[in-house]
This record gives structure tokens, sequence and C-alpha cells, in this order.
């Protein structure tokens, strides 16, 4: 069965469900203190039974092409998106630096 990736934007989630159970997700938040403003992954999680499936790695996939779309970079807090990030260079350009710095400020200040 094919994963469908959900953006629920409105909760901080991009879930990957298979049939009718989470198979995945990616917790985020908008980063909108800085210029031009950002899509921050904060944490990956494959529910167990879903595991070596490359559904994390989908997910990251998609949370890059949403913010391409969107025209705004993607912070990747998160180690698996971070990781990710860097084996993917050609669709996951590295954040600036004051962007990063935004968002671990925005992420520890409670304020998503």
């Amino acid at each position: 069965m094919a994963i469908d990736i959900r953006d629920r934007r409105e909760s901080g989630r991009l879930e990957a469900w298979d049939g009718d159970r989470l198979a995945g997700v990616i917790a985020y938040f908008v980063l909108e203190k800085a210029a031009p403003g950002a899509l921050v992954a904060v944490h990956t999680v494959v529910e167990p039974g879903h595991e070596g499936r490359g559904i994390a790695g989908e997910l990251v996939r998609t949370f890059y092409g949403i913010a391409a779309a969107e025209g705004v970079p993607v912070v990747p807090l998160c180690p698996y998106a971070a990781a990710w990030a860097a084996k993917h260079p050609d669709v996951a350009p590295a954040p600036q630096p004051e962007l990063v710095a935004a968002a671990e400020e925005q992420l520890a200040g409670g304020s998503r």
C-alpha cells in the first residue's frame, strides 16, 4: 500500500499514513520572526512496525518540497532531518546561520 503524506500545518505535523494507520510524523513549526521565514523540522518519528520502509526519508523529502513550493528554506533542527539534508544537498540546501539561530530561539521560547 502506498504511503499518504498529509500536511497538518494547524497542528504542526507532517504525517505519513499507511491506510488508516499513522506510520510516521515530522513535528514542525513555521518560523515567522526572521525573514524570509522558514519551516523548522523539530522531530521525526516512524511508528513501530513501519521502520525500514523509507518513510522517514519520504517525510523529509516531502517537507523540503513543501518549503520549496512556498519559497522558504527549511531549518532541520531534528537530527534525522539534518542528516538526511546533508546527504541530499541538491534538494536540501543548508539554511543561513541566522535562520538557525532564530529557529532555536523560537523553539526555546515555546512560541510556535
